[in-house]
């Protein structure tokens, strides 16, 4: 057997996982259109990638319809939605996986044209994302608006868009759910010192700009339990317009404070693939969030982000991750546990058949065949 650090047992929660190789949330567009419920085509993708005792970190799906900013992704705040969430982990469940759902709001990473009668997308502050461009919803490429800020009065209301959809999420017969707090979205926004110029108790000092995470984080722990929520992080990621200038005071204080929760576990993002959806941010020399965050954080750690088997098993081995969240490779070998466990080859990905379409590159990726390569 290859990877014996990867491939061995691990409790998460209340749930006992047969190997440390995870799904990694990711976006690919093909939800129905316009109910943007997921369909039978996304339970079959997520029932290929299922195996006895595996996790599956299902893609992020937005907690409102205020909180799109593409085309296409799954929501988890409909009748309908949960209803097509349902299928798809009836699906897992029935292949012996353990799925969860990512709760998403994208904040200021959207468009008008995504937004309810046109509005502007909201955020902790009118910041806009500066030097990048975005897709309307017909697909136009233009720059970023600047958002609306959030009044203080409207923020209690955001947060119970999380409890809600944990709810819906519960509803629809999930495992757990993760909280989204990466990659230059709504949380990330209230965290960072740019993207949040607030004077009210969610703005200014450390604890303040942690203050929505840990509201949002505490309102999904009330539905679900401690034990059966994550939260997804990327302190150095440079995503959607995102970056600290100093990240280690901030994400030292909030990972702190999400330590006293007691949660099923922290997701980082590393660094060198912080890119989310844009090219790989293969930079030499880079932090490693898992090495920095280890000695602060006691519970269960994933990681995540361009990692090899070999790389995965060497930080589950020298005590960096409890277990590794794989992304791309994972799209294009839905049987990636079986074919690293037993040193098959990997089939490489398409990258131009990542986002939006419909089978080609999305359940048309084959399992490996030991007779046919014989």
């Amino acid at each position: 057997m290859n990877y014996p650090s990867l491939f061995s047992p691990l409790k998460v929660g209340p749930y006992q996982l047969n190997h440390r190789l995870a799904l990694a949330p990711l976006t690919r567009m093909r939800a129905a259109k316009p109910s943007l419920a997921p369909r039978p085509l996304n339970a079959e993708y997520y029932a290929q990638r299922a195996t006895p005792g595996g996790l599956l970190i299902a893609e992020a799906s937005p907690v409102t319809e205020t909180g799109f900013g593409s085309p296409g992704v799954p929501g988890i705040y409909t009748e309908q939605q949960i209803s097509g969430w349902r299928e798809v982990v009836d699906a897992v469940h029935a292949r012996g996986g353990i799925i969860f759902l990512q709760l998403w709001h994208v904040g200021r990473v959207s468009h008008s044209s995504f937004q309810p009668d046109g509005v502007l997308p909201v955020a902790p502050s009118a910041v806009p994302i500066a030097d990048l461009r975005t897709a309307t919803a017909d697909g136009k490429a233009v720059p970023y608006e600047t958002p609306r800020a959030l009044e203080t009065s409207e923020i209690p209301g955001v947060v119970d868009a999380y409890r809600q959809a944990a709810k819906n999420a519960l509803e629809a017969g999930f495992d757990g759910v993760e909280v989204h707090g990466a990659n230059g979205y709504l949380i990330e926004q209230f965290l960072q010192s740019h993207t949040n110029l607030r004077t009210d108790r969610y703005g200014g000092s450390i604890p303040n700009r942690t203050r929505f995470l840990m509201e949002v984080t505490q309102a999904v722990v009330d539905v679900w339990g401690a034990d059966r929520v994550g939260v997804r992080l990327s302190p150095y990621g440079v995503a959607n317009g995102s970056g600290e200038s100093d990240p280690m005071p901030l994400y030292t204080y909030a990972v702190e404070q999400l330590g006293l929760l007691g949660l099923a576990y922290l997701h980082f993002i590393e660094p060198r693939s912080s890119g989310a959806g844009r090219a790989e941010v293969n930079h030499q020399n880079v932090p490693s969030a898992m090495v920095l965050f280890r000695p602060i954080w006691k519970g269960v750690l994933i990681t995540a982000g361009g990692f090899t088997g070999e790389a995965a098993d060497a930080a589950i081995r020298d005590g960096h991750a409890d277990a590794v969240a794989f992304g791309r490779i994972f799209i294009s070998n839905p049987d990636l546990p079986r074919r690293l466990q037993r040193g098959f080859p990997l089939t490489p990905y398409n990258r131009a058949t990542f986002y939006g379409g419909d089978v080609a590159g999305y359940t048309d990726y084959p399992e490996h065949n030991e007779l046919e390569q014989a």
